[in-house]
């Protein structure tokens, strides 16, 4: 027993096994082979290391984005001049990454808390009652206005009207508005943070540039109508009724190079409002809100409504940030090898069941060895057949017998059945 143990223990320790190899001298098979490991290979290098960078590892950033608008508007209306600062058109004012622009608005002044006749065409009405309250979206007070012919409700009056939308937009001066965004991101696996203020940009050169995709394209100051411009949007149409503008910076780096050359690159998207669409067709058109500021006036609460029609933007970052790592490296070499096993099928498949040859090919293959029933019967210059019915009479008289001592291990086993 101590024998089998060390001579098993000798053989797994001290023995190599290596799986027998045939050479097919076979032009077509051969050509074959090589074409999909050439195919294997290319994609190996091409696609999983060339393309995919499938030799780095990657990381996505995290970041965050300050913006801050400059700009002034001018507007004049029946000879009512107003100036329009950042205060007035930037909703909200905090410099979040995601804001709007004031392009064009319908104000509605002096409107104090009170009953008032609804707008024409809104709520006609015949007799008190049609004007029940609280039928439609407005209170409704239950009186109908015998001169105007429309229900009277409880509002803040006079009403708006906001039926006829100014065209062209009051405030296209917001084309020459200028943006400013200040971005930084950090790709926390690798320990790495950045800033849009890169190598170069300082504030002499932050005072004097603008942003152009040619010239300037790490500038971080945008002029709002080149912005529309490169959205492939007009800005007077998308300036009258509002919209919305995505801008996205893009950090796509390679780390395994000098980290002076992650640098973003900036792209513009429409994201509602582009001219080419049929608008009349839809539902809602544009975008718009309403906005109020509330004052006193001889102790009396009054607000002046706005309905600004606006252009949001949203300043989306997109990052992706890669540096050699060799566990993926090690893990796409293992798969790439494994892949070139493709060809062994391949090849085996033609050989052994398309090519003329292929029962010649199986025996070469395969080796089959003989059972010892058929060694003994061939020895004895029997028919397989026979001997093997030799051997089934043998084997049940020897069985008869054994049945019959008691001290044998069949006759035991059949005394311990019929016990049970």
């Amino acid at each position: 027993m101590k024998s089998q143990i060390t001579n098993a223990l000798s053989d797994f320790f001290f023995e190599y096994e290596t799986p027998r190899q045939v050479l097919v001298r076979n032009r077509r098979v051969g050509v074959v082979c090589r074409l999909i490991q050439l195919g294997v290979l290319a994609y190996i290098i091409g696609w999983v290391f060339i393309y995919e960078k499938g030799y780095q590892s990657t990381d996505t950033a995290v970041s965050s984005i300050f913006t801050k608008m400059k700009g002034i508007g001018y507007t004049n209306e029946n000879g009512n001049e107003r100036v329009w600062d950042v205060a007035d058109y930037v909703f909200p004012p905090q410099g979040d990454s995601s804001f709007v622009v004031m392009t064009n608005y319908i104000i509605t002044e002096g409107q104090t808390m009170g009953k008032c006749t609804e707008l024409k065409d809104k709520h006609n009405c015949s007799s008190d009652a049609d004007c029940e309250g609280g039928s439609f979206k407005r209170q409704m007070t239950g009186v109908c206005v015998n001169s105007t012919k429309t229900c009277e409700v409880l509002a803040w009056c006079p009403v708006e009207d906001d039926h006829n939308i100014p065209d062209p937009p009051l405030l296209m001066s917001a084309e020459n508005y200028t943006l400013f965004i200040k971005n930084s991101v950090t790709f926390p696996l690798f320990g790495v943070t950045r800033s849009n203020l890169v190598e170069g940009i300082d504030s002499t050169y932050i005072s004097n540039c603008l942003h152009h995709p040619d010239h300037d394209p790490l500038c971080p100051i945008f002029r709002l109508g080149d912005i529309i411009k490169l959205s492939g949007f007009n800005f007077e149409t998308i300036a009258r009724v509002g919209g919305a503008i995505g801008i996205v910076v893009d950090w796509t780096c390679n780390l395994d190079l000098d980290v002076k050359h992650c640098k973003p690159k900036y792209n513009f998207h429409g994201l509602y409002g582009n001219p080419s669409e049929t608008d009349k067709a839809k539902a809602s058109v544009g975008y718009n809100f309403r906005y109020a500021k509330h004052y006193l006036e001889d102790k009396v609460q009054k607000r002046t409504l706005l309905k600004v029609f606006g252009i949001r933007f949203d300043i989306i970052v997109q990052s992706l940030a890669r540096k050699f790592d060799i566990i993926p490296t090690l893990t796409a070499i293992g798969s790439g090898v494994g892949i070139f096993g493709v060809a062994t099928v391949v090849c085996d498949l033609v050989l052994l069941y398309l090519l003329p040859k292929r029962e010649f090919y199986k025996n070469m293959k395969f080796k089959y060895t003989d059972t010892p029933a058929q060694h003994d019967s061939e020895s004895l210059g029997l028919d397989t057949s026979a001997y093997y019915t030799l051997e089934a009479n043998a084997r049940q008289v020897q069985g008869t017998d054994q049945s019959n001592d008691p001290d044998s291990e069949a006759g035991s086993i059949e005394t311990e059945v019929s016990k049970k």
